[in-house]
């Protein structure tokens, strides 16, 4: 690629980041508050009523452009860091990002299990909010405190931000699997840092 183009792809790296960081954001905080509201609870409990389970069709039709979304958002913002990225925490960054997205696909097919319930069996249910509070939102906790750790050592986030950063990781990581509607904080704290890309990138570097 030449000089021009590498430099015209990094300018759009902000703006691509921001974009997929807000639809990753919204279309994940539509998913969980779906899910949330068709199975308030993964541990027993009756089938999901038919009334609801158009909320559990719609969530999985979702999730997969969530996570899709959120793959865009993390190669943007590995593309705007460029050679000056740290080795290990984007490492960290990479990793955790991967799994975080694998660990989600899993929890919605097994969300999806619940669809085909016709006894009190709760084993989809109970499975699929394990996967996401306990794996899938403790990876989002490493992923958030990764990169805040990369904006503040490139200097791209303020003091506050990297705050908010640090105390969403904080909780993704220690309350996460005990508090309902605590993995709200990751879309939260993702729209957060995409709506702050976007408005840095009209400001001179």
């Amino acid at each position: 690629m030449a000089p021009t183009d590498t430099a015209t792809a990094r300018l759009y790296a902000p703006r691509a980041a921001g974009a997929a960081g807000i639809a990753f954001a919204v279309l994940l905080a539509a998913a969980i508050v779906l899910m949330r509201l068709a199975i308030p609870s993964g541990d027993g409990g009756e089938p999901v009523p038919e009334a609801d389970r158009w909320a559990v069709r719609l969530a999985l039709e979702i999730v997969p452009f969530a996570g899709i979304a959120f793959l865009w958002f993390m190669g943007a913002m590995r593309a705007h860091v460029g050679e000056v990225e740290d080795k290990f925490f984007s490492t960290v960054f990479l990793g955790s990002g991967f799994i975080c997205a694998a660990t989600l696909f899993v929890a919605a097919g097994a969300a999806g299990t619940v669809l085909a319930e016709d006894s009190p069996s709760d084993f989809g249910r109970h499975y699929a909010y394990t996967v996401l509070a306990t794996y899938s939102m403790r990876m989002a906790a490493v992923f958030v405190l990764s990169t805040s750790m990369m904006g503040r050592r490139l200097g791209v986030f303020s003091r506050p931000l990297i705050v908010v950063g640090v105390l969403a990781g904080l909780v993704l990581l220690v309350v996460g699997s005990s508090v309902p509607w605590s993995e709200l904080v990751f879309p939260a704290w993702a729209f957060v840092i995409s709506v702050h890309i976007l408005r840095m990138r009209a400001r001179p570097r």
